[in-house]
Order: C-alpha cells, then structure tokens, then sequence
C-alpha cells in the first residue's frame, strides 16, 4: 500500500511538473505587448479605409516580425499616452514621440529612428509672420502634450504670447486657418506631409526649424527591457537592408 501510495505521489508530482512548465512555457511563446499610438497624426500613424497606416505603423509590424513579438495596438490622443504608460496600462508606446529629458524621467527610450525638428506654421496667406522674431504677442494654437507644446510653453513670456489648446492635430490646424490664432508649431515632417497633400494647401511653414528633435519608441522606464532591445535590434536589421528607407520613401518624398 505504501508504495502504491508512494509512486501515485511521485507520478501527480511530475504530472504537476509537467504542466507547470507548459504553462511557464506557453506564456512566454504567447506574451503580447499593448503598443500606444496617436491615430492622428499623418504620417506616422493615421487611420485610412479602417486601418492604421504610416512610417510608425510599418515600422513596427516590420521589427515584430523580424523579432518574433506580437502586440495589441491601442490607438488614443498622445495626451493619454505617457500617464497610461505610468500607470501599467500600456507597455510601449510608437508615436512620432521626441526623446527629451523630461520624458526619460518616466521612460526608456529606444535609439532614435527618425530625425525631425518644430517648424513655425501660419496661414497659407499670412505674410507678416516670416520667422521667430515676428511671434511676439502672436496667439499660439498647440496639441497637449507635444513637442510644440513644450516650445510655446517655454517661450510664452519671451514672446508675450496667448497659448490655445487642442486634443489633436486637425483642430489645432484649423484654428490657425479660421484666423483664431495666429501660428501653431508643429514636427517638420507632418505638416510637411500635410501640405503636400492638400490639393489647396491652407497652411505654410515659415522660418527654419526651431528644434532638432528624435523621435523614439518609448517603454516605461525600467520596465521591458527584452521588447525594447527587440525594437533597436529590428531596427538595425531593417536600417542595414534596406527596408527602413523603403517605408520612409513610400510617405515622405525628397
């Protein structure tokens, strides 16, 4: 009886075992990561015919697959994206989002995988703002939480100026167009891309670019590390044969 007992014990216990390490198994084959992006802001990540499309989106899918990860996107304003990041809600987050020191307080950033910069944005038909030095007591529309925020915030009493605030791209740029508000300052390349498709272009840059800004995939600081270093070694991969200046090419002309 006792080493009925004993060999049943000992079978439940590799049994269990064995289970255990299916477990542990399976859910490091099946982790998925939730990515947050901004679906409005072209052309990095924007929504067309129901899918989300742009450099950011092609990127990402390109180094998931060339990594081995899935992941779950979750579209939402880039306002929401950092504070759901700090709060365990998000891993990660692809989103034309500048690297400076501020952010990497709370996040760990990737190596850079595009060079950008703000760029002063009036009405196609405004000619008395032709650079930073006519933006004094000129009213600021900006989208919260973005890197032209932070320059209108920083730069508010220099230029004596009136800051408006918008949850997204579309009714920033239009305040501008309805004479609202005077300049907006936007990533070099989106409201380049902007403009370019516009078929009467309502908007214009002017000046040069006021910051030399690098967008980053971002994860909470001290926390996945493994998809992080997934990301720049993707990134690497698709830098050295080609295909990252292929995706670029297909959503910025030169």
């Amino acid at each position: 009886m006792l080493k009925k007992a004993l060999a049943l014990i000992t079978a439940v216990t590799i049994l269990g075992a064995t289970f255990v390490g299916c477990s542990k198994k399976d859910e490091g084959t099946s982790k998925k990561y939730v990515i947050a992006t901004d679906a409005t802001f072209a052309p990095f990540e924007y929504e067309k015919d129901g899918k989300y499309i742009g450099i950011d989106m092609e990127l990402l899918d390109a180094i998931s697959k060339s990594e081995n990860f899935q992941y779950e996107l979750k579209p939402m304003n880039f306002k929401g994206i950092i504070p759901g990041m700090t709060s365990n809600q998000i891993d990660a987050a692809i989103a034309a989002m500048s690297i400076t020191d501020e952010r990497k307080k709370s996040l760990d950033f990737s190596d850079p995988y595009f060079d950008a910069g703000i760029s002063i944005v009036v009405k196609a038909d405004n000619d008395k703002i032709k650079s930073a030095d006519d933006l004094k007591g000129k009213i600021f529309a900006v989208k919260k939480g973005t890197a032209g925020s932070k320059f209108a915030e920083d730069n508010k009493d220099k230029y004596g100026a009136t800051i408006r605030y918008f949850d997204d791209s579309p009714s920033m740029f239009q305040e501008v167009i309805n004479g609202n508000a005077d300049v907006t300052f936007e990533d070099y390349p989106v409201i380049a891309y902007k403009i370019s498709t516009d078929s009467t272009p309502t908007l214009k840059v002017v000046g040069d670019r006021l910051t030399k800004d690098q967008y980053g995939f971002a994860v909470v600081k001290g926390k996945n590390k493994e998809l992080l270093d997934k990301f720049n070694a993707g990134l690497k991969k698709l830098k050295e044969n080609g295909e990252y200046d292929k995706i670029l090419a297909k959503y910025i002309k030169k």
